[in-house]
Order: structure tokens, then C-alpha cells, then sequence
């Protein structure tokens, strides 16, 4: 689809769907031509180097900055991330006047998480590293689904000598 002269990839997103409803929400998102800039993994568990132990540090405080937010399992790789987010129902705000519901949408989530941790590696010696544009959802509707996410993330390290990347 051309846009402003430019093709560009349609959205992966469910249309229709309201992305700051209340729900669990599959993430992943790589780092930009999935090099390997998070650190290795050893003998099936991953190692993270600094910018690894950011990104891992940095997503575990998301519920800090966004009120309704929590997270369940997550996985830092030696290129990509995995987590689970949870939105909660919404948070009614009084005001003078009227109600208001205010959660953030998932991609405001996401946005601010990767460009904080941009803005880090930029201040330290890690300007090199950016992340691929977008990311990828899917929105949990099942416990059995939840439950084989949850494997997908706590086996992910085991699975990497097999991943598409690893090399």
C-alpha cells in the first residue's frame, strides 16, 4: 500500500479492537535486524550483558509508570523480548464534573518502553543499538492459550541453538 509515495506495511493489529481494553496481551519485540545485542545464551539459560540487564530492568518497572499494568512472564534473548502485560479493567478518576477512564493503549506501553531503553543505550556507549519498528500481539482469550504462552517464554532458551537467528 503506497503512502506519501512509500509503500508501507499494513498493521498487524486486530481492527476493531480497542488496545487499551482490559486484557492480557503476548509481546515480542526484536532488537533491529535481530542482532544479538542483549547477550548470550549458555548452557540454555540466557546471560544478560548490560544493555540486556536494562532491558530487563526497564521492562519489570512498566506497572511503576502506568497505573493498571501488570506483568506475568517474560523472557529477555540474546535479540528479542517476550513478555505478557496484563491491562486491568479500567480506573475510574473522579473529577469535579465527571468520571474519567484512563489506561494507557498497548502501544503507548510499548513505545515509551523501548525508547527509554534507547534513550539509556544512547547515554552509554550503546548508540548502535535500535529496535525493530513495531511489534508483535496477540491478545490472550483462553487459559489453555495462556498456558502455552507461558511454556513458549520459559522455554525460549532452551529452544535458541534451534532459533532462525541463532547464527
Amino acid at each position: 500500500m503506497l503512502y506519501k509515495n512509500k509503500y508501507r506495511v499494513e498493521s498487524a493489529r486486530l481492527k476493531d479492537w480497542d488496545y487499551s481494553s482490559a486484557a492480557w496481551y503476548f509481546v515480542t519485540m526484536n532488537s533491529k535486524g535481530h542482532k544479538k545485542c542483549f547477550g548470550e545464551v549458555v548452557e540454555d539459560r540466557m546471560v544478560l550483558n548490560k544493555l540486556g540487564e536494562i532491558v530487563d530492568e526497564y521492562w519489570r518497572e512498566i506497572p511503576n509508570h502506568f497505573r493498571g499494568i501488570e506483568l506475568d512472564e517474560y523472557v529477555v534473548m540474546p535479540n528479542h523480548l517476550h513478555g505478557i502485560i496484563i491491562i486491568n479493567d479500567r480506573i475510574k478518576v473522579e473529577t469535579p464534573d465527571r468520571a474519567s477512564q484512563q489506561l494507557p493503549a498497548l502501544g503507548v506501553i510499548i513505545n515509551q518502553f523501548k525508547g527509554s531503553v534507547k534513550r539509556w543505550a544512547n547515554k552509554n556507549d550503546y548508540s548502535e543499538f535500535e529496535w525493530q519498528e513495531r511489534f508483535y500481539d496477540h491478545i490472550i482469550r483462553k487459559d489453555k492459550s495462556l498456558d502455552a504462552i507461558r511454556k513458549y517464554i520459559n522455554l525460549n532458551p532452551l529452544k535458541w541453538t534451534i532459533d532462525k537467528y541463532f547464527r
